[in-house]
């Protein structure tokens, strides 16, 4: 992990270290949502349908821009991000929930300090420090598997209506993968 340390902070004087070892499998959160309950309390504030209805402005922000960061606990057109683990609710395509869970996952694993923001915040434009927030207008994804495309980039909470004909078949095990994109703001050397 040091050379990967190195191909990470060359240049942009960035801390930590690269972290490609999560697992899910082995997170009892993931799996559990009356213990990701206990460890985020504030799913529950979120959890009616009036909080769930303010969803419905990030849903036609990000279909037309970019999401709104203010409404953290929306994952604009993919539904809530809470609770933070791999239950969907209601799926109304396997690559929407799909999404979903890709979203709920960054978002967890900013609230655990496992990725840390870059954005220019007083004197910490040179330095990371913990966001246990989500920045939704900083990520993009791009699908890289089952059917890659290359040619698009989406912002979090964008519906998957444009682009999903032809990548959803019958027969599919939901098994798609997506290249996670997120601005990062640094001093160069």
């Amino acid at each position: 992990t040091y050379w990967l340390n190195i191909i990470t902070s060359l240049g942009c004087l960035e801390g930590g270290d690269l972290d490609i070892a999560y697992l899910s499998e082995i997170d009892p959160t993931w799996t559990d949502s009356s213990l990701t309950t206990i460890l985020n309390p504030e799913a529950v504030i979120f959890a009616n349908p009036i909080a769930q209805g303010a969803c419905a402005a990030d849903a036609i922000a990000s279909a037309f821009n970019m999401p709104l960061d203010v409404l953290f606990w929306c994952a604009g057109s993919q539904g809530s991000m809470y609770p933070f683990n791999g239950w969907v609710s209601n799926e109304s395509s396997p690559l929407q929930s799909s999404l979903l869970v890709s979203e709920r996952m960054a978002f967890k694993l900013h609230r655990q300090g496992m990725i840390m923001e870059t954005i220019g915040k007083n004197n910490a434009v040179c330095n990371e420090y913990p966001s246990p927030i989500l920045p939704k207008e900083r990520w993009r994804y791009q699908m890289v598997n089952m059917y890659p495309d290359s040619g698009q980039c989406h912002p979090f909470g964008r519906s998957v209506t444009r682009w999903e004909t032809g990548k959803n078949p019958p027969n599919t095990k939901k098994n798609f993968g997506y290249l996670m994109w997120r601005k990062r703001n640094c001093v160069f050397l």
